[in-house]
């Protein structure tokens, strides 16, 4: 049973429209994560008075326990790119197709799950320590076709994706609104000229975090040329932990669903 906080309706407009497409996906990599129970959330493109700048992703501590997050997405509609805003619930929903990386390939989420009120993470998608994060698995997220870095759904160039049956039935189930520390977070994004698209040309200094508004210090990751060499740019995590995870693109043979392969805590399957 899920405990829910602030409850909102079904995944809102923010009632942001642009003319202008934002920029592709910076290409990055993950920070560790900070601490059992944060959960990922993706980086994006969002609009200001001097135009797009970008929210670097970075890992939360989600509301409540048992929700995940679903990420927002600008969609075409009306001759026009609006915004429409990332939410808390039970279940990921639709959140344009976009492939944000690290277990969001366009449909659903393989970056992990809750059991028993502790959320096991996906090593595949995941840079987490295992000397400190002891919920953990491994199953690979299956790259299929030309890997994509859009932004947007619809409209020239954009994403051509439409609501899967339970990403609409999860559109219609109770929601939180982003945390404190995640508006926080865009608002420091917000007044960062160096996160301007105009500024940085789609490469911000900042693409990711490893908690939220730290825009500084050794948790931060810049973004990089997308055939930037990367052999050795992350060791396994079961020898070092300390490096940034690939960033995973691409969709997957089963819908974002992570199956587990194998699951472990402590070294042996968690039980129900």
């Amino acid at each position: 049973m899920l405990a829910i906080p602030s409850p909102s309706s079904a995944q809102a407009v923010v009632g942001i429209s642009v003319r202008i497409g934002p920029p592709a996906l910076p290409v990055y990599a993950q920070p560790v994560i900070p601490g059992p129970g944060y959960l990922w959330t993706p980086g994006y493109w969002a609009y200001g008075p001097d135009g797009y700048y970008w929210v670097p992703g970075t890992w939360v501590e989600p509301p409540a326990v048992g929700l995940l997050w679903t990420p927002g997405y600008w969609g075409w509609a009306g001759g026009v790119y609006v915004w429409h805003g990332g939410y808390w619930g039970p279940h990921v929903g639709f959140y344009g197709g976009i492939n944000y990386g690290f277990g969001y390939t366009g449909v659903g989420f393989a970056g992990g799950y809750w059991r028993g009120g502790a959320f096991f993470y996906n090593r595949a998608v995941a840079n987490v320590n295992v000397a400190v994060i002891h919920n953990s698995y491994h199953t690979e997220v299956v790259e299929h076709g030309e890997v994509s870095h859009t932004s947007f759904n619809g409209g020239t160039g954009g994403v051509a994706a439409q609501p899967t049956a339970a990403e609409r039935a999860a559109e219609h189930e109770q929601h939180v609104s982003p945390t404190a520390l995640q508006t926080q977070h865009e608002r420091a994004a917000s007044t960062n000229r160096e996160m301007l698209a105009s500024a940085n040309h789609g490469r911000p200094s900042v693409a990711a975090t490893s908690r939220p508004g730290e825009f500084h210090g050794s948790g931060v990751v810049s973004a990089r040329a997308e055939n930037e060499h990367e052999a050795g740019a992350r060791a396994t995590n079961e020898k070092s932990a300390e490096k940034p995870a690939k960033q995973q693109k691409g969709k997957q043979s089963h819908e974002g669903k992570s199956k587990p392969e194998k699951a472990e805590k402590s070294k042996s399957k968690p039980k129900d």
